[in-house]
């Protein structure tokens, strides 16, 4: 398959979508874990210990899925280089690895996704008590 400028051009605005959904996260945690120490200073409650194990957890996910996507939207770039200055086995080559970086980030937001949603349930089961 030959590879056009027009191919790696479609994963921008893909991977700008990915990176607005990811820095949403990354704001929602934040805030959250700004609440949690407002709380924690009130209260020396040991009960969110356990909460903000998870955050960290989740927020190392969310910086390591960042990280990764911004790899992903550099390698296009540098595919598009690579067409422009006529090598496409080394346009192929970054292009194929563009394609794996994007795929590892979306599992890293799935795997951010069920902590998620795991956490929210934990509190969900706390209320119906």
């Amino acid at each position: 398959m030959e590879l056009s400028l027009g191919i790696p051009a479609l994963l921008f605005p893909a991977i700008s979508l990915t990176m607005l959904a990811y820095n949403a996260r990354y704001l929602a945690i934040a805030a959250l874990i700004r609440q949690l120490h407002q709380k924690y200073r009130e209260t020396q409650s040991s009960a969110l210990g356990l909460q903000v194990k998870q955050l960290r957890k989740r927020l190392s996910i969310i910086k390591n899925m960042q990280a990764v996507a911004i790899i992903s939207f550099l390698l296009s770039v540098i595919t598009m280089f690579l067409i422009y200055v006529e090598l496409p086995l080394w346009a192929n080559l970054v292009f194929g690895t563009s394609l794996l970086a994007l795929m590892v980030s979306l599992v890293l937001s799935l795997i951010e996704v069920q902590l998620s949603t795991k956490a929210l349930s934990i509190q969900l089961e706390d209320l119906e008590k």
